[in-house]
């Protein structure tokens, strides 16, 4: 059952790393943890203001326009993943262990796709572009938002498709509770799990309802916002960060086509990757 948004945690409770949750959100990672983002002039994102370096980094106005294709790996390409090919004895030892089930295909098609999630939000250059400061709640936000995308397009698929997401979400919140207990929260940790929970299923709801044909234009643009770019949930535009929160939105757009486009095979093997995310400024 889906549960409603949530926006209210609970209060404020200080682990020894110095990370902590607020009311409305969760917090930033102290600055004593996490060095200072800084852009490739050497000036630090927090120091750019409206008209003073918004286009040092990147042109945010020009990404993500061009044209959505199909984000399928090519059969020859290094990044794909495939079934292992057993013959002979290895295979019938398989088979009797189940390795061949469809339980335990689904799973390992589940971990690809989760992979793929991983390797898209753990890019450092994802928080560069949109001049995000990478901290456990941007990151969190990013794995939603991605987890989202791959939902959403495996549920176009009826019940074969929600089964395999079903497993995809559970993989990702394995890892959450690794990622949880890594940034410092080893008390009550089932009861933050709760909370990122209450919220993973909040923004799924908003992200769903934004993608509507009846939905405002700028629907997508104020979920994106108080999801991701918002340290409190705020409503209010930030005027500095809305090029980022438009062009995030772009990408998110964008990336809904791209997996509309791709195929169910690639899909359910996991064999399709995010758009590339990079500072066309910088040589790759």
């Amino acid at each position: 059952m889906v549960l409603k948004w949530s926006r209210t945690l609970v209060n404020i409770y200080r682990v020894q790393n110095n990370l902590w949750f607020s009311c409305r959100s969760i917090s930033r990672v102290s600055s004593v943890e996490l060095p200072k983002v800084v852009d490739y002039m050497g000036k630090s994102y927090a120091d750019i203001s409206e008209g003073h370096g918004l286009e040092q980094l990147v042109n945010l106005n020009k990404m993500f326009r061009s044209k959505a294709v199909s984000l399928a790996l090519p059969p020859g390409s290094p990044h794909r993943i495939n079934e292992p090919n057993y013959k002979g004895i290895r295979l019938f030892i398989l088979r009797l262990m189940l390795f061949y089930s469809k339980q335990s295909m689904s799973i390992r098609a589940a971990n690809v796709i989760y992979r793929r999630v991983v390797s898209q939000v753990d890019n450092p250059m994802v928080y560069d572009v949109f001049r995000l400061e990478k901290t456990f709640r941007t990151t969190f936000s990013m794995l939603v938002v991605h987890v989202w995308l791959c939902l959403r397009r495996l549920k176009v698929e009826g019940k074969e498709g929600v089964e395999l997401g079903q497993y995809v979400y559970e993989i990702y919140n394995h890892d959450l509770e690794i990622r949880v207990s890594k940034a410092g929260v080893n008390l009550l940790l089932s009861k933050w799990m709760r909370e990122l929970e209450k919220i993973f299923y909040g923004n799924i709801v908003a992200y769903d309802t934004a993608m509507l044909p009846e939905a405002k234009p700028d629907a997508l643009h104020n979920t994106i916002w108080k999801n991701v770019f918002s340290s409190d949930g705020s409503p209010t535009y930030d005027a500095a960060a809305l090029p980022a929160v438009l062009a995030f939105s772009r990408y998110v757009r964008r990336e809904c086509t791209c997996l509309s486009l791709t195929d169910k095979e690639s899909m359910f093997s996991g064999n399709f990757m995010f758009s590339a995310i990079y500072n066309p400024n910088t040589p790759r």
